[in-house]
């Protein structure tokens, strides 16, 4: 379906261009949040995606959702979002957190494109890259995904599931590397972090289990699922994304994960670069989402 040497390579390029050509994304620095909205928006522009910029205002400056959407028939009946926070916590460049879930969102977008002239899909696909989504504006109005989802939801927009993607690069493999939550340690989980994970809350279980699927059948991924309750209130750590936002206004949504700071220990920090990234990871993360989107675009 995909190469995967040529797609990890774009991977690397997009995160290169994002943490070192770029930097850090933080609030501190909004001429580079918005040199990153204007990288993501060209580059949906170059593949020839429809895009366009939704901004809204936060202290003495302007940030922007970007919105590109890739629709194979005039009128689908399927909506699908798939979202990625592009800044960085303050003092980092972020290359896990969130660079590598950019860097997926634009190659599955660019695949995506790619098939359109090859399939014939009763789907769109809308990505949604959004800012603000680290601390200080973590769980306030001012996310960019609180900001869209409030706003699809006051527009009615329909919505069939909206995929998270966060923190989708960093692997571990020796025996015990991978923790969990209490109290998931004491369950069957894998002890090494070379899965990727799918969590979602019980509104969105069917959502859950059909991405579990499709995913399942890339035997060069692994996936685990989790569908918790109540929102996710009980286990406060898998909130701690955009994913959250619509939750929040009632619509279908999973967080696609390497399980962030349960694997990855520079998370928030500043060791969080490029190079300890896994491309190979990265790259069967894009060919397992378009197993999804090709495995559930008939009517």
């Amino acid at each position: 379906m995909i190469d995967i040497q040529t797609t990890k390579q774009r991977l690397q390029d997009h995160v290169k261009t994002l943490t070192i050509t770029i930097g850090e994304r933080s609030v501190l620095l909004p001429d580079n949040i918005e040199k990153t909205r204007a990288y993501i928006e060209k580059f949906y522009q170059d593949i020839c995606v429809p895009v366009h910029c939704e901004p809204y205002p936060y202290r003495n400056f302007t940030v922007s959702n970007v919105v590109a959407q890739v629709s194979f028939c005039e009128n689908p009946t399927k909506y699908y979002l798939v979202g990625a926070h592009y800044d960085s916590v303050a003092g980092t460049v972020g290359a896990d957190d969130n660079a590598s879930a950019v860097a997926v969102q634009l190659e599955t977008a660019r695949h995506l494109m790619m098939l359109k002239d090859h399939r014939e899909m009763n789907l769109a696909v809308k990505f949604v890259s959004f800012p603000l989504e680290e601390p200080p504006t973590f769980g306030t109005r001012h996310m960019g995904s609180s900001v869209y989802a409030h706003n699809a939801w006051k527009s009615n927009e329909q919505i069939d599931g909206m995929i998270c993607l966060e923190m989708v690069g960093y692997t571990c493999h020796d025996k015990g590397c991978q923790d969990y939550p209490f109290p998931l340690m004491f369950f069957d989980y894998p002890k090494q972090g070379n899965f990727i994970g799918i969590v979602g809350n019980f509104k969105s279980r069917k959502f859950t289990n059909d991405l579990f699927e499709a995913f399942g059948r890339n035997p060069d991924l692994p996936v685990v699922r989790l569908t918790v309750p109540a929102g996710g209130f009980m286990l406060p750590s898998v909130r701690l994304s955009d994913h959250s936002s619509f939750w929040h206004r009632g619509y279908k949504a999973v967080m696609v994960t390497d399980t962030a700071f349960y694997r990855n220990p520079h998370y928030h920090r500043i060791s969080d670069t490029m190079e300890k990234l896994d491309y190979t990871f990265m790259a069967e993360l894009v060919k397992s989402l378009l197993l999804y989107f090709c495995s559930h675009s008939k009517s």
